[in-house]
């Protein structure tokens, strides 16, 4: 252990690696094994019967519940025991039996953010990003390369397609099958999922304005309630006055539909 993690306050039952590097305000509760190559840092809590190994960096202020698994190899047929990473930021709630998969690929990471909620039982695999105060529910299941966005909420029990992104401030519905891009925004669900409308409860208090709320209604129209195609809806979004939200939403779609990616979900 470093000289911090010998200060800190660590249950007897606790297995910690000599190498591993812990702030010393940081709790490590009963049965926790910590491995080789961690660093945790300040105030941070991690609780019974916790796993966290590779290379993996936590911040500042986390909370960990008992039985998460984090920096473990990935479920990857391609992995070859290359050098790679889980990096996490400040402020995150990790719940129960939650596993974080380290990436794929040399100097790779497996990324979560700062400020999010993280349900039981959720599942990141390699390569996954997570951005900002993004709130994901119990049993969500994330294949490998999956993006979410920052602010997004995802519902229960669903599962994500790997190379598959979430905008910011999507709404993900419960049960649901995402198997294409969420654009910002929106709100989706159903198997397969589809866009149903703009995540109008999470736009209002988010803070959006009211003029912004309603040229994303007029977007939204383009999109998904006109008779033109998808491509030129998307160009057409330049036609509405100028809107920062509008023009994530064009840049999102644009990036989407290149050939390289999934594709956007489709409308109702």
């Amino acid at each position: 252990m470093s000289i911090d993690s010998q200060a800190a306050t660590i249950h007897p039952t606790a297995i910690i690696h000599p190498t591993a590097q812990l702030d010393s305000t940081v709790e490590v509760g009963p049965y926790t094994i910590i491995g080789a190559g961690v660093k945790i840092g300040a105030r941070t809590k991690i609780a019974a019967h916790v796993v966290i190994e590779g290379i993996t960096e936590i911040g500042a202020e986390n909370q960990i519940f008992p039985g998460a698994v984090i920096g473990s190899v990935p479920q990857d047929l391609k992995f070859k025991g290359e050098r790679s990473k889980v990096q996490i930021g400040n402020n995150n709630v990790i719940r129960e039996y939650v596993t974080i998969n380290r990436a794929t690929g040399e100097d790779e990471a497996t990324i979560v953010g700062n400020n999010n909620l993280i349900m039981a039982y959720v599942h990141l695999a390699h390569n996954c990003i997570l951005e900002d105060e993004i709130i994901m529910s119990n049993n969500v299941t994330l294949a490998g390369h999956v993006i979410i966005e920052s602010q997004a909420i995802v519902s229960g029990v669903l599962g994500v397609h790997q190379f598959v992104h979430i905008g910011s401030m999507a709404m993900v519905g419960g049960m649901s099958r995402i198997n294409r891009d969420v654009p910002p925004f929106m709100l989706v669900e159903g198997n397969p999922a589809k866009v149903r409308s703009l995540n109008l409860v999470g736009l209002k208090r988010r803070g959006l304005s009211s003029e912004d709320i309603k040229i994303l209604k007029q977007a939204f129209r383009l999109l998904y309630s006109s008779e033109i195609s998808f491509t030129e809806a998307i160009e057409k979004l330049y036609s509405l006055p100028e809107n920062e939200y509008v023009h994530r939403l064009q840049k999102f779609l644009q990036l989407s539909t290149a050939s390289d990616r999934r594709g956007p979900l489709p409308g109702k």
